[in-house]
């Protein structure tokens, strides 16, 4: 069978339809988008909010967003640099940083809706899958609920993205999922290890690369750790840094503006080139025009009295 190019005609052409532009740029997976924004219609109004979870090559980023017609609006943030206000100066992109991320911004959410007093969630948390239950009674409101919104991460077992929603989910906000994503789960026998994951939220698999690190390769040790040996972190102060950290983050998780050595505003209006009008820039041209004029006039002049003097 002789092969066969398949032509487009200008009838595919007429009905090609453009895709979304973020789409087209590979920033928007809008399969899962329209699941995670569409809201029931028996709920009116009410929006629908997501744990977006984003990682940059230093930073772990999580905000509370809800989608409208206009765009999607932030109600609240919280990101890794603000980490070492609380502790936490190394590591900042890793699985125990994604998880301290993600509590804070779960106790900075509920103490801005005034339920942080009501819904503490795991203030010393085993590793178990615990759930954020509403509390009973009449008048006791239910527990904020939003939805995981990993964006075109890869979600494996284990992935980063989960550490930020557990530490969500321990921080007291009731984010909807299973045990199955989380270091420690066994496929095979379906079930999770507790313990692994409780290392993971204390830092223990980032001891236990560095003990194990300082064994093989001591002088690639002190070159990857270098941070943590200036600062007198060793593995033995790991899990009590992180420790300290969560009891801070509980204690005081208000967003604080740091103080900066320099008004920058004033700084960067130094270069603004301020756009002239019609009028001022007529009037540019016309001064040029005249003053090389004035210097044609001069120097025709001075000609003259050259010519004078050779008479002369």
């Amino acid at each position: 069978m002789t092969y066969v190019k398949t032509a487009k005609t200008t009838a595919y052409f007429s009905r090609y339809q453009v895709k979304y532009r973020r789409r087209r740029e590979g920033k928007t997976d809008y399969y899962a988008r329209r699941r995670l924004v569409t809201q029931s219609k028996t709920k009116y109004n009410a929006p629908k909010y997501r744990l977006v979870v984003r990682f940059s090559n230093k930073n772990v980023t999580c905000q509370i967003v809800y989608a409208r017609i206009q765009g999607d609006f932030v109600f609240c943030a919280a990101n890794s640099r603000e980490l070492p206000k609380y502790g936490i100066g190394h590591g900042l992109t890793n699985w125990t940083a994604a998880y301290a991320t993600g509590l804070l911004v779960a106790r900075r959410t509920l103490d801005k809706i005034g339920l942080a007093d009501k819904y503490e969630g795991q203030k010393e948390p085993t590793g178990e899958l615990v759930l954020t239950e509403a509390l009973e009674g009449e008048d006791v409101k239910r527990p904020f609920k939003c939805f995981l919104d990993v964006g075109l991460k890869r979600t494996s077992t284990g992935a980063r993205v989960f550490g930020a929603m557990k530490g969500a989910s321990d921080g007291g906000l009731f984010i909807p999922h299973s045990e199955k994503r989380f270091p420690g789960y066994d496929p095979e026998s379906k079930a999770l290890e507790a313990e692994v994951l409780k290392k993971y939220i204390y830092g223990g698999h980032v001891a236990e690369y560095m003990e194990s690190l300082e064994e093989e390769d001591d002088e690639r040790f002190k070159k990857q750790f270098a941070s943590y040996l200036a600062d007198d972190i060793g593995s033995e102060d790991i899990e009590e840094m992180y420790t300290n950290a969560y009891a801070a983050i509980r204690e005081n998780p208000k967003f604080e503006v740091s103080e900066k050595d320099k008004n920058w505003k004033e700084e960067s209006l130094k270069f603004k080139v301020i756009r002239r009008t019609h009028a001022e820039r007529k009037t540019a041209i016309q001064e040029k025009i005249d003053a090389f004029k004035a210097g044609a006039g001069a120097e025709a002049a001075d000609d003259d009295d050259d010519d004078d003097d050779d008479d002369e």
